[in-house]
């Protein structure tokens, strides 16, 4: 699986982060202050790159979480058919099937950004 660990602490807002075996993408990050017998806890809110589902993790700032590896890559529209349009990656030239976002229009010949990871792709 295309990920690595850090640290709590080194995450930051507009960064990715494992929750729930999900890739979330961090909205808040705000840290508190350590207690009398313990370390400063962090709490991280995210949203689902892939889902959208809010989610939300408390953890001390020292443990450790994984971070997924989200590639950014470019394609190309080959064709579209009702929701779904046929993109053609600009640099493996692999052809695939994506949802089109619905608040948005394709047309053929039109380069796009993506974001994949195991296997699932979103439109940026």
């Amino acid at each position: 699986m295309p990920r690595e660990q850090k640290q709590v602490r080194e995450l930051q807002e507009g960064s990715y982060v494992m929750m729930d075996d999900s890739p979330c993408k961090i909205n808040h990050y705000s840290t508190a202050k350590p207690g009398k017998h313990g370390s400063a806890k962090a709490r991280v809110e995210g949203k689902g790159v892939f889902d959208e589902k809010k989610r939300s993790l408390s953890q001390p700032v020292d443990a450790k979480v994984w971070v997924p590896i989200i590639e950014r890559k470019q394609g190309q529209v080959v064709s579209v058919t009702g929701d779904d349009a046929q993109v053609m990656d600009l640099d493996t030239y692999e052809t695939f099937t994506m949802r089109i976002p619905e608040d948005e229009e394709f047309e053929s010949d039109t380069n796009i950004e993506y974001l994949e990871y195991e296997g699932q792709r979103k439109v940026v």
